[in-house]
C-alpha cells in the first residue's frame, strides 16, 4: 500500500470525485473504444446520467467523438464513441545529440507531420530551429494543441523547466520552457529522453507493457540512459536525477570515456559511441571515420563481420548492466530502445545469456524485450509528456 504524505494530502470532495470519474471515462473511450455510453456505464457502475454528463463535456472539449452506431441487443442502436484524432493535440521536441526532431500528433498518440535538423552545439541556435518548426506545423496541424513536450539527453529538472546538465554538448543550468513557451504561447514540459521513452511505453506501448505496473526503459544511444515506471508513474528521484544508470561501474578501461569523463561507467562499455570505437578497432579507423551508430547497424545487419563482432562484444556489457537493474529492482519488464532495437535478432540472445548467468535463477523472472514503439521512443515519449496529461488519473489522496 501507497502510505499517505500528509505534507501532500488532497481531501476527497465533490469536485474531487468527478475529476476522478472524468478521467475514468475518458480512459475508457481511449483503451476501449469505439465504446458506447451504456458499456462503459456497466464496466465502471457509474449511472448513466453521471457517464452521459461527463461524455457531453468531453464531446465539446473535443476530446472524444461519436463515430457511428453499435449493435442493437433489443432497442435502440448504440453510439459509439472514439478519442477525437483529427487534427493535432501535441508537439513533441525531441533534441537528440545528433538530430532535433519536432513532430505533431493526434491525441491517440499518432504522428502526423515532424520536421528534422542537424542539432547545433550552441543551444539558442538549436531551440530557435525548433521554435520555427514548431511554429509551421502548429498552423499545419488544424487542431488544438495542447501544448509542447521536450525530450533532451542529458539531466533536467522537469517541475523547473530547466536543463541542468547535457554532457555531450556541454549545456549546463539553462532555462528551456521559458524561452519555447514565451515564443509559442503553449505550456512546455520537459524531460530526460529515457524517462520520456519509459512514459511513451507506458502510455502508448504495447498492451503488455503498458499494463505493467513496473518496468525500467533502458535507452541506448551516443549515451546509455534509464527511465524507471514504479506504480505506473515515472520515478525521477530528488532533483531529477534518477535513472543515471549510465554512470554505474560495471568495468575499466572501456573503448570510449563515459560523457563524465570516466573510462569506467556502464555508457562507456554500452552506448553507440562505444560499438563504433570497437568497430573502428576491428575494420580500422579509417572505416569507421565519422561513423553513427545507426550506420555501423546498417553493417550488422547487412552481414559485414567487424561490425557484428563490435555490436555482439557491445551487447554482452549491455546484458552486464541490466543484469544489475534486474537484481536491485526486480522489476516485471526491462525494454531496450534506441537504435538497437533494429539489430534485436542479433543482439538479444547475446545480453540474454549474460542476464541469465548473472541473476539468480530463485529470483522472480524478468521479461526483457525491445521497445515496443520503435527507435523514435524519445520522440513519442516528448510527445506523451504532452499527452499523458490529458489522461493520468488525478489524486484523491
Amino acid at each position: 500500500m501507497r502510505r499517505i504524505d500528509l505534507k501532500r494530502i488532497h481531501t476527497a470532495h465533490f469536485g474531487t470525485m468527478r475529476a476522478i470519474n472524468r478521467q475514468i471515462v475518458l480512459n475508457y473511450v481511449r483503451d476501449r473504444g469505439p465504446i458506447s455510453r451504456a458499456e462503459i456505464a456497466r464496466r465502471t457502475k457509474l449511472q448513466r446520467s453521471t457517464i452521459s454528463e461527463i461524455v457531453d463535456s468531453l464531446l465539446e472539449e473535443g476530446l472524444v467523438e461519436e463515430v457511428g452506431s453499435g449493435q442493437s441487443t433489443g432497442g435502440r442502436c448504440p453510439t459509439l464513441l472514439a478519442l477525437r484524432t483529427t487534427g493535432a493535440a501535441a508537439i513533441g521536441i525531441d533534441i537528440a545529440p545528433t538530430r532535433t526532431t519536432v513532430a505533431t500528433s493526434d491525441l491517440a498518440g499518432g504522428l502526423l507531420e515532424s520536421e528534422e535538423f542537424e542539432t547545433d552545439h550552441n543551444f539558442e541556435r538549436t531551440v530557435a530551429r525548433a521554435v520555427a518548426a514548431a511554429g509551421r506545423l502548429k498552423e499545419r496541424g488544424g487542431g488544438s494543441i495542447e501544448g509542447i513536450g521536450v525530450s533532451l539527453p542529458g539531466l533536467v529538472d522537469s517541475s523547473k523547466g530547466r536543463l541542468l546538465y547535457v554532457p555531450y554538448f556541454k549545456w549546463q543550468d539553462l532555462d528551456v520552457s521559458g524561452p519555447i513557451a514565451a515564443a509559442t504561447g503553449l505550456k512546455v514540459t520537459i524531460d530526460n529522453d529515457a524517462n520520456a521513452a519509459a512514459l511513451a511505453e507506458l502510455w502508448f506501448g504495447r498492451a503488455d507493457v503498458s499494463e505493467a505496473r513496473d518496468f525500467i526503459m533502458v535507452f541506448i544511444a551516443e549515451g546509455v540512459g534509464a527511465g524507471i515506471i514504479f506504480d505506473g508513474q515515472v520515478y525521477r528521484g530528488e532533483g531529477g536525477a534518477a535513472g543515471e544508470f549510465g554512470h554505474m561501474i560495471i568495468g575499466d578501461r572501456a573503448p570510449v570515456p563515459c560523457s563524465c569523463g570516466s573510462y569506467d561507467c556502464w555508457e562507456a562499455f554500452a552506448s553507440g559511441r562505444a560499438a563504433v570505437a570497437r568497430y573502428a578497432k576491428l575494420a580500422g579507423a579509417n572505416a569507421a571515420r565519422s561513423m553513427s551508430f545507426a550506420q555501423l547497424i546498417d553493417r550488422a545487419l547487412a552481414g559485414e563481420a567487424a561490425a557484428r563482432e563490435a555490436l555482439g562484444e557491445t551487447a554482452r556489457f549491455l546484458g552486464i548492466g541490466i543484469s544489475n537493474l534486474i537484481v536491485g529492482f526486480s522489476p516485471e519488464v526491462v525494454i531496450v530502445g534506441g537504435a538497437i532495437t533494429r539489430a534485436w535478432d542479433l543482439v538479444s540472445d547475446l545480453f540474454s545469456a549474460t542476464v541469465r548467468r548473472s541473476v539468480r535463477r530463485d529470483l522472480p523472472f524478468t521479461r526483457i524485450i525491445p521497445s515496443t514503439i520503435g527507435d523514435r521512443a524519445s520522440l513519442m515519449g516528448a510527445l506523451s509528456l504532452v499527452l499523458a496529461d490529458k489522461f493520468a488519473s488525478v489524486a484523491a489522496v
